[in-house]
């Protein structure tokens, strides 16, 4: 019985999240399994994935063949750097200590990663609402400006009129003169 490993669907529409499971090839995309090894949502940023390590890298190490995108979250969580390395105890290359130690590594390594991403999506988030509130704060000011006209704001018109108003007169006297 040829197994996969392979992603079970499941939410509702337009917001999927899978199970990752131990299949038979034959059976139907969200038919029987044979064992639940963990699950993945895409729904988040960055998406969620927990998955039972061990139990996966069982599986693998008995033949089981993942799907593309099932092989692409093994990898992602260090699943089949495990079985690599597991592969290597087989043959006598490591000892059992020495492979949790180089995975262990890996996982503080891709935790710091993991987080370095977080912070900064978070960051650019906060910086984002910033900008908005402050292009708002300019746009309510403006508003304030534009419906309330301060007192300088109210002479100085009036005084723009009266010189309007004389302007033309001394215009006139100086057409006069130049008609004597």
């Amino acid at each position: 019985m040829p197994v996969r490993i392979r992603l079970q669907r499941h939410g509702k529409k337009g917001k999927p999240f899978y199970w990752i499971v131990a299949a038979d090839s034959r059976a139907k995309r969200d038919g029987k399994y044979l064992e639940k090894l963990g699950i993945y949502n895409p729904n988040t940023n960055p998406a969620t994935i927990d998955i039972n390590v061990d139990n996966s890298v069982k599986w693998l190490q008995n033949g089981a063949q993942p799907s593309d995108t099932a092989r692409a979250i093994l990898s992602y969580k260090g699943i089949l750097l495990k079985k690599h390395l597991m592969d290597g105890v087989a043959k006598g290359a490591l000892t059992e200590k020495q492979v949790e130690e180089k995975y262990n590594a890996w996982l503080e390594e891709k935790a710091k990663a993991i987080d370095n991403k977080k912070n900064k999506l978070q960051s650019d988030k906060d910086k984002a609402k910033e900008e908005a509130l402050k292009a708002e704060k300019a746009v309510n000011e403006a508003r304030i400006a534009a419906a309330n006209p301060t007192p300088e704001e109210e002479e100085a018109p009036a005084d723009a009129e009266a010189a309007t108003e004389e302007a033309p007169a001394a215009v006139a006297e100086e057409a006069a003169k130049e008609e004597e």
